[in-house]
């Protein structure tokens, strides 16, 4: 059986590894098809896909987008997209400055509660990365703000803690046609502790489909997923949502798949509505 991971992440978001490096991890553990969607960029997927070729890996573009409604912070995995489209482009450079933005609110309410960090210290962390929480928390470590990765999250930057800033408002109705208009397809992402209202009305926003597996979903909840999908004739995906680091969870890697013939089936749906 070909075996697929179609969530993880590299340095070009919040994810530890290379590119490179990634592809040989994913080629350790006898993945066949992978898709690296890191947050709101695409820039390391041409990459991928030419290292792909030569471990034997194939590399689908993948790309994740936040999303809210009602308060809920809704993350969107796309897939199968136009890698040059223009108007996808445009969104995803808004979206990184934003993300900037955002970075800098919540170094602002860091020090108003007496903590000294800079954005120069996050971008030393980040590099030419999109900027995202998980840089800012590297950052807090680094400035011995607080003992760990998860202190930070817990404490001051996680949703409702008290230096916590909302991304810039994106509808999932708007994340699925960015999608769409650029040939790919949409799909809910780890939909654990997700109300099933929220999920039928995601499915009324023209979502493609669900992340069934996830290392978030113990074994009922997969079933769970999977039951959706089919009530709904809805796509199936699964992955690792694999980031390395000071996330320890390199053994999710190779743990969490689905199978090629999920993928295909992807490829054949895109086929026909193209058509």
């Amino acid at each position: 059986m070909r075996k697929a991971d179609l969530h993880m992440h590299t340095n070009r978001s919040d994810g530890h590894y290379s590119v490179e490096e990634l592809i040989k991890l994913a080629k350790s553990v006898e993945l066949d098809i992978i898709s690296i969607t890191d947050h709101d960029t695409i820039s390391a997927i041409e990459e991928a896909i030419e290292i792909g070729k030569f471990y034997g890996i194939e590399v689908i573009p993948g790309l994740e987008i936040s999303s809210d409604f009602l308060d809920y912070e809704i993350h969107i995995l796309a897939y199968f997209f136009d890698i040059n489209s223009k108007e996808l482009e445009e969104y995803l450079n808004f979206f990184r400055a934003e993300r900037y933005k955002r970075a800098i609110r919540i170094i602002n309410k860091l020090n108003s509660i007496g903590h000294s960090i800079t954005i120069d210290d996050v971008l030393e962390v980040a590099g030419n990365s999109s900027i995202g929480r998980p840089h800012i928390a590297k950052a807090m470590v680094n400035k011995n703000i607080v003992s760990n990765f998860y202190e930070a999250f817990n404490k001051y930057i996680g949703n409702g803690c008290i230096a916590y800033e909302r991304k810039v408002h994106l509808s999932p109705q708007s994340a699925c046609k960015i999608i769409s208009d650029a040939g790919g397809l949409s799909f809910i992402a780890h939909p654990n502790n997700m109300h099933e209202d929220i999920i039928k009305i995601l499915i009324e926003s023209g979502i493609d489909g669900i992340e069934v597996v996830h290392p978030s979903h113990i074994n009922h909840k997969t079933d769970y997923f999977r039951g959706i999908a089919n009530e709904y004739f809805l796509l199936e995906s699964g992955g690792s949502d694999f980031h390395g680091g000071d996330r320890n969870d390199v053994s999710n890697l190779g743990k969490y798949y689905i199978s090629g013939v999920k993928v295909d089936v992807m490829r054949n749906y895109l086929m026909r509505n193209r058509a």
